[in-house]
């Protein structure tokens, strides 16, 4: 979805970002809004991505490396 690498949804109703798309692209974890289109940059400097995935308000990605956990009520890796 929009050029990202790996994406995941957040559902309405389930915490934070529901209704936007996550996706990691050129090593940056994006927020987009489906309706606007808006792209907010969240994370920097993800490296060799695998997977993301979102529950509540915590996103996980998961890197060759490392798993990287992002709070979106906080907006840092936690």
């Amino acid at each position: 979805m929009d050029g990202f690498e790996v994406s995941c949804e957040g559902i309405v109703g389930d915490g934070c970002g529901g209704g936007r798309v996550f996706g990691v692209k050129d090593e940056t974890l994006y927020a987009l809004d489906p309706v606007t289109k808006d792209e907010i940059v969240l994370l920097k400097n993800i490296k060799n991505v695998k997977a993301i995935s979102k529950k509540t308000c915590l996103i996980t990605i998961t890197c060759k490396d490392e798993t990287i956990k992002f709070d979106l009520s906080t907006l840092s890796i936690v």
